[in-house]
């Protein structure tokens, strides 16, 4: 974990992530790459000079009309001293019952980001960090040129107005092996997707195709993210 708490310093610093007397919610799924955000920054509060608060979010779409079972990480944030919010909701009914959406991700993502936001702003917080990660910031960049024919990525910091709220990655620098290797070595409480499409996505098809493109082009995926930066698209 110092590892990444050091790539995750490196981006806050150099972004200007966090500043004096934030509130930051952390957007928790149960996935690897959320938990592995909120253990750092919640390490982080103790070495950062500038001192912030962090609420743990998490939003269940409740797919199946069942119930998931957050627990462990409610467990987790008692241990780490940090306030967490539970919110059930009927994304997953409305996703995949009443909408039967053919491409049923857009509406889904653009669903959970207005709920997480609101969540955000009903408890107080003036920043919500998003867990992506590395991997994320290259497959994203591939997925808008294929699929959108547009150049560019998610942003490190996004000021979002009609919400007064900022949006942060604090991952950005963090390779996906890495969040893997510090889930399992910390053993995080990973809570496993009950979406009906997990794994079968387009962003998948995106990450297996980097993969097989890296045996043949060396560090594609940091070729890719250097490009960005270089650039200066959408902030990076």
């Amino acid at each position: 974990m110092q590892r990444i708490d050091g790539l995750l310093r490196s981006a806050i610093d150099r972004y200007h992530m966090i500043e004096e007397g934030d509130r930051i919610g952390v957007g928790v799924s149960g996935g690897k790459d959320s938990m592995v955000l909120l253990t750092s920054l919640a390490r982080l509060r103790a070495y950062l000079p500038k001192r912030f608060e962090l609420v743990a979010l998490t939003m269940d779409p409740c797919f199946g009309g069942e119930y998931t079972d957050y627990t462990p990480i409610a467990r987790l944030c008692g241990e780490m001293g940090v306030e967490y919010i539970l919110k059930r909701t009927q994304l997953g009914q409305i996703v995949f019952e009443q909408r039967e959406e053919a491409n049923p991700c857009s509406l889904c993502a653009k669903l959970r980001r207005g709920i997480l936001h609101n969540m955000a702003k009903e408890a107080g917080c003036n920043r919500l960090a998003l867990g992506h990660h590395f991997d994320d910031a290259a497959e994203t960049f591939v997925m808008n040129l294929f699929y959108g024919g547009k150049i560019g990525c998610f942003s490190p910091v996004t000021w979002l107005d009609r919400k007064e709220l900022t949006l942060i990655r604090p991952m950005i620098f963090v390779e996906e092996r890495l969040v893997r290797s510090a889930a399992k070595k910390e053993s995080l409480p990973v809570v496993k997707s009950r979406c009906p499409v997990d794994g079968n996505t387009k962003r998948q098809e995106i990450k297996d195709l980097l993969w097989s493109l890296e045996k043949d082009y060396d560090r594609l995926r940091i070729k890719i993210v250097g490009a960005l930066q270089r650039a200066g698209i959408d902030g990076w």
